[in-house]
């Protein structure tokens, strides 16, 4: 059964950008278990980097481990993947399982990574692809915001009126999978 589906993708210098982003979406309602979000982590020599997860609890260490806590209590599904060409990568919500799928079907093609391969999976187009691929290695933050197209325009505006730099609808035609 072929849908149409839609995502506002949103591209964030920092990581209060996105989560001033995320907490107004959760403000106005929106249905956050169809919220991505994927950022590099950073560690550096006196900080261990990781999470776990036992039941519903989880924990976080680095730089951004209070942000990344928060949204994974929001979020879901949360990983953690290093990412050939990008680095250290964690990543919430329904884009977890695409890049599970993406790595599992390998269909990674044409240079693009495992978060590119998922986005792609997902009907976004190769050129925008490649651009959220430049700003995650760049140390920025995507959002991704799933849903309805007249869900996705009002969440556009959210992410736009909270300093995301960029922020684009994708509209596709995509073989149904559950969110």
């Amino acid at each position: 059964m072929s849908v149409k589906e839609s995502s506002a993708v949103g591209v964030f210098n920092t990581h209060l950008d996105a989560e001033s982003a995320v907490k107004e979406l959760q403000k106005s309602g929106y249905d956050m278990k169809k919220l991505s979000v994927v950022g590099k982590d950073y560690h550096s020599e006196e900080n261990v980097v990781g999470y776990y997860n036992t039941g519903d609890r989880m924990a976080t260490w680095g730089k951004f481990g209070l942000f990344w806590g928060w949204l994974w209590g929001l979020l879901f599904g949360s990983a953690f993947f290093l990412i050939p060409g990008i680095g250290p990568v964690m990543v919430g919500g329904p884009l977890v399982s695409w890049i599970l799928g993406a790595l599992e079907l390998s269909v990674i093609t044409g240079g693009l990574t495992a978060f590119g391969g998922a986005l792609a999976s997902i009907g976004i187009p190769k050129d925008s692809v490649i651009r959220y691929e430049t700003a995650l290695k760049a140390d920025k933050f995507v959002l991704i915001v799933h849903g309805t197209l007249m869900e996705v325009e009002k969440a556009k505006s959210i992410l736009l009126s909270n300093k995301a730099e960029a922020a684009d609808v994708h509209e596709y035609a995509t073989a149904h999978h559950v969110m």
